[in-house]
């Protein structure tokens, strides 16, 4: 018992000559720590490069700022980086309040919502969550599949469209160089109306355009693919009644009920916003942008020539993009809703036709049902 204390007692003197002895051997150590504070400043200077909008490895992003969130973001001529955001610098950068972004959550993953706010519009239609301002769109969790479809439309529209309007705007007057169909190519038909849109579309109107190609497209592939199961299906119980066709055609049912309401919800968002003029007139951000600017400029410039310098600072929204709701005041009409509710009324067609798609196969499959009951009533 009496030698426990001194063993104890000797590994720490053991312990304390270490120290003393490092402690004349100090030159040693200061390179290793030198060398390692020297070895993590590329990682901070990553980090703020992910977190303010750099391209790179997203996962140590997260280190740096806790609960941010893979966005990809697309400027006005279609130049697009990933980027990593939390809640608060979202909200700072789209000027939205906190509950829009409950909006582009997974609780309302199949709903379907356009939002216009002062500065930004707030889209969710189906798979793709956006944030859309006159200046850029902001598109959550880009790398998923489906979101992929839209990220890669953005790519291929945004720069053929910027650079059609800057071909256009050195030859002749601005009304006329920047007319343009807005239909988004030939990647998805869509009904008459739109052939009637002889005026070039703002940045947040072209990315919502894209957005519901997008999603009409795979609404539409959805029925088809749906179509092509079903007469089968319904031909199948017709030859021979069994539980195993019955079973095949109640999960018809079901699969039509849930793409039915999926479009409806798509279709009754548009058809919401066609029947309240207001509501459309509050989606011009570009328009609300120039008349924002226009009114800086006069405050700014009271006391001189403030009209001459209203419009050397419009154009730099775009060169590429505002031309003719530059030059014309009558573009700047709040009232104005035309090319919005000509583009919307074209995809609620488009919807409209696909929603009768589902409603005759569902037809088709209440009557095979009547038709079982009837033959195998008592």
């Amino acid at each position: 018992m009496g030698k426990n204390p001194f063993s104890f007692r000797r590994p720490s003197i053991r312990r304390r000559r270490p120290k003393s002895t490092t402690s004349p051997q100090s030159p040693p150590p200061p390179p290793t720590i030198e060398a390692a504070s020297s070895s993590s400043h590329p990682h901070p200077s990553t980090d703020n490069l992910i977190g303010g909008g750099g391209v790179g490895a997203p996962g140590k992003g997260k280190k740096k700022a806790y609960g941010a969130r893979l966005w990809m973001r697309f400027d006005t001529s279609g130049v697009s980086e990933l980027v990593e955001f939390d809640k608060s610098m979202i909200i700072k950068r789209a000027s939205i309040p906190a509950r829009d972004l409950r909006i582009l959550g997974p609780v309302f993953s199949h709903s379907s919502t356009i939002l216009a706010r002062e500065k930004a519009m707030v889209v969710n239609l189906e798979f793709i969550k956006a944030l859309v301002t006159a200046e850029e769109v902001l598109i959550l969790d880009p790398l998923q599949q489906e979101v992929l479809q839209f990220v890669d439309q953005l790519r291929l529209q945004l720069p053929h469209r910027s650079a059609y309007k800057t071909r256009g705007a050195g030859t002749g007057d601005v009304n006329d160089s920047e007319t343009h169909v807005s239909t988004g190519g030939q990647w998805l038909p869509v009904p008459e109306a739109m052939e009637g849109l002889q005026c070039e579309l703002p940045f947040e109107f072209q990315v919502l355009e894209i957005a519901l190609e997008v999603v009409c497209l795979f609404l539409d592939k959805s029925v088809a693919e749906l179509e092509r199961d079903a007469y089968p299906v319904l031909d199948e119980l017709a030859r021979n009644v069994s539980t195993k066709n019955l079973e095949h055609v109640r999960s018809l049912k079901s699969n039509l009920t849930r793409l039915l309401a999926r479009v409806q919800k798509v279709r009754d968002e548009i058809e919401h916003l066609l029947d309240d003029n207001e509501d459309m007139a509050n989606l011009y951000l570009t328009r609300k942008w120039i008349k924002n600017q226009q009114s800086e400029a006069l405050s700014g410039a009271a006391a001189s020539n403030s009209i001459t310098t209203i419009l050397p600072r419009i154009p730099r929204l775009g060169s590429n993009r505002s031309g003719s709701m530059v030059s014309s005041s009558h573009n700047l009409d709040d009232n104005d809703v035309e090319d919005l509710e000509m583009l919307l009324e074209a995809y609620f067609m488009q919807l409209d036709g696909t929603r009768n798609k589902i409603l005759s196969v569902s037809i088709c499959v209440h009557h095979a049902e009547s038709m079982h009951i009837h033959f195998h009533a008592p």
